[in-house]
């Protein structure tokens, strides 16, 4: 029942866009044409460019009337393209506006807008119409004809017809809508160039704001973490430095006056002398314990620069990496070809961050990591059979991790259901 309500429902914003689109459609198909037209009759005189130029500016502007109304009744959220360059010189900004891609591509949208307009024109009204026609055909038949009539195979065909028409009504408005969200993606937004360039100037600016963070972390790691740690293992060397510098004089003394003292001075001697050895024991062993610490700290700062491991590739890398994971996982290689070291690093902290998203968030009992480096493309799926219902943007850090795999011309795609299981897929070059 509720599959059946879906397929019928039809959202308000498009059932307007469709009302909207034939007289819209009409007045933009008339501009383009207008254009196009006048331009070529008026190419030959001094009137053609600027009138082009003019028109250009015009369709750039209807443009963005049109993606604002996408976004506002069909819920498509079209990025707005750059603003076009203004130059100083009159012909310099001509020609600007004369290559412009967004204002020809605008111009395109209005001619292609026409008939998908007249098309959802027809889905909302002439559908509808005709459905009803159809559905009471021997009615209608009936009052425009009286008197006595044979009943034919169109009084028995059309109500069926006509409510199976009107069942399709729907379908036909929500598949003419996403083809007016498509049409709007190719033509209104900016070009595949300019977008490609913004792309990576929001991916510049994340991974640098991640290196500032990262460096900052690293400075109060080091200055609050090691650099105390050190401090404390030289005070505790002083102390064992003057413990043994306490020590040897009592001995000496000891043994110089073991004569003359008798047995109870020899007796305090060596009490005195085993305190401190004691003292100095406990002393060497905090110093040691210090010192493993002191290195263990050390090397989770080294480790989050640049991984040991990846020294010897991602061969090395993964499965020592995977080796780690309170989950088990499979690991399936194919690298036929060593990546460059900036890429390796990217696929090695992918591939950590996956996993530490399984282990704290999936709830899974096994992952499936496969990574392969094959002509000249870096591959790297990670599957899980946890509870599913990841997503970039929801929370679990996937969408950091698309930013950063964005600064290295990389893609992340997450197929993750409601009930799992989970597939995370990240795509890169091998060389920048």
């Amino acid at each position: 029942m509720t599959r059946w309500r879906r397929g019928l429902s039809v959202r308000g914003g498009e059932v307007a866009f469709a009302l909207l689109g034939l007289p819209l459609g009409v007045l933009g198909g008339v501009y383009a044409v207008a254009v196009l037209y006048a331009g070529a009759l008026l190419s030959l005189t001094v009137l053609g460019l600027p009138f082009v130029a003019a028109a250009l500016v015009g369709a750039r502007g209807i443009g963005g009337l049109h993606r604002r109304l996408v976004g506002r009744l069909l819920g498509e959220r079209v990025a707005a393209p750059p603003a076009s360059a203004r130059p100083s010189g009159l012909l310099a900004r001509g020609r600007v506006v004369l290559t412009d891609p967004v204002a020809w591509r605008a111009l395109l949208y209005l001619l292609l807008r026409l008939p998908l307009g007249a098309l959802g024109f027809l889905a909302v009204v002439g559908l509808p119409l005709g459905s009803v026609w159809l559905a009471g055909f021997p009615l209608w038949v009936r009052l425009l004809e009286p008197g006595p009539r044979a009943v034919d195979w169109l009084d028995v065909a059309g109500p069926p017809v006509g409510l199976a028409v009107l069942a399709a009504v729907p379908a036909v408005l929500r598949a003419l809508s996403r083809a007016n969200r498509a049409l709007a993606r190719a033509l209104l937004g900016p070009v595949r160039s300019q977008q490609r360039v913004r792309e990576l100037e929001h991916a510049r600016a994340t991974l640098l704001a991640e290196n500032t963070d990262r460096l900052r972390r690293l400075e109060r790691d080091l200055h609050d973490g090691t650099q105390a740690q050190l401090v404390a293992l030289a005070i505790t060397l002083s102390l064992a430095d003057d413990a043994l510098g306490e020590a040897a004089p009592g001995g000496a003394v000891a043994f110089g006056g073991a004569a003359a003292s008798g047995a109870g001075a020899g007796a305090g001697s060596d009490a005195g002398s085993g305190a401190d050895l004691g003292r100095l024991r406990a002393l060497v062993d905090r110093a040691r314990g210090q010192t493993d610490d002191t290195i263990t700290g050390l090397r989770r700062l080294t480790r989050g620069i640049h991984p040991v491991a990846l020294d010897g590739g991602l061969a090395e890398a993964l499965p020592a990496l995977t080796a780690t994971s309170p989950v088990p996982v499979t690991l399936r290689l194919d690298l036929r070809e060593r990546p460059a070291e900036v890429i390796e690093r990217a696929v090695y902290f992918c591939a950590a961050e996956l996993l530490t998203n399984v282990a704290k968030h999936s709830g899974a009992r096994a992952v499936d990591l496969t990574a392969s480096a094959v002509d000249g493309r870096v591959r790297l799926t990670v599957r899980d059979d946890g509870r599913g219902g990841a997503g970039i943007g929801t929370g679990t850090g996937l969408t950091g991790l698309a930013e950063r795999l964005a600064a290295v011309d990389g893609r992340l795609r997450v197929d993750s259901p409601p009930g799992g299981p989970t597939l995370v897929t990240a795509e890169l070059p091998s060389r920048l």
